[in-house]
């Protein structure tokens, strides 16, 4: 693992590599989102252009796009009363973003590689009346979503960040089973 801040080695195939397992990751909640807001297609927008990149397309600008695209979903969810399904947008948000994944050694961008699945994760307990084992649960299966390129490059970076509520325990949760040999 590099020193906070320092620059790492981060090739083009990992990065595939993590937005593919986001991706996955974010599958599951994407459901939540087209039950409460069918007629919103930002998240299903982002994910089309993840998989894309993930499947050896080019990182452009759609991409960026669709992802930012994705959080303001979210935003809108939220303020309609829909928490599960901003929290699934914001899953699929951070799989586009996964592609931006920096070389830089900041435990931020830890949440670059797991945001998605921990969004999901809570999507998917708020969706079960708070239920913390499902989050638990889904937690468990992104580790097992995680092929060992996804963890090499999680290695290199620091430990995922403190803060951020409910989604950062579960983030915290994952980044900490991933490491353990």
């Amino acid at each position: 693992m590099a020193d906070e801040g320092s620059t790492i080695e981060l090739g083009i195939a990992e990065l595939r590599e993590v937005t593919g397992f986001a991706v996955a990751c974010a599958e599951p909640a994407v459901a939540i989102f087209e039950r409460d807001c069918p007629d919103d297609p930002r998240v299903l927008a982002v994910l089309e252009e993840a998989r894309r990149f993930a499947a050896g397309g080019r990182r452009t600008k759609a991409l960026r796009v669709t992802a930012l695209a994705a959080h303001r979903a979210a935003r809108t969810a939220r303020d309609t009363g829909h928490g599960a399904a901003a929290e699934a947008a914001h899953s699929a948000g951070a799989a586009g973003a996964a592609a931006y994944l920096h070389p830089l050694a900041r435990s931020t961008q830890v949440l670059h590689i797991l945001g998605s699945a921990a969004h999901a994760a809570r999507a998917l307990e708020i969706d079960a009346g708070e239920d913390r084992g499902v989050g638990a649960e889904r937690i468990e299966k992104a580790r097992g979503l995680a092929g060992p390129i996804v963890v090499r490059v999680l290695l290199r970076y620091p430990n995922a960040p403190g803060g951020r509520g409910r989604v950062g325990e579960l983030a915290r949760e994952l980044d900490a089973s991933l490491r353990r040999p």
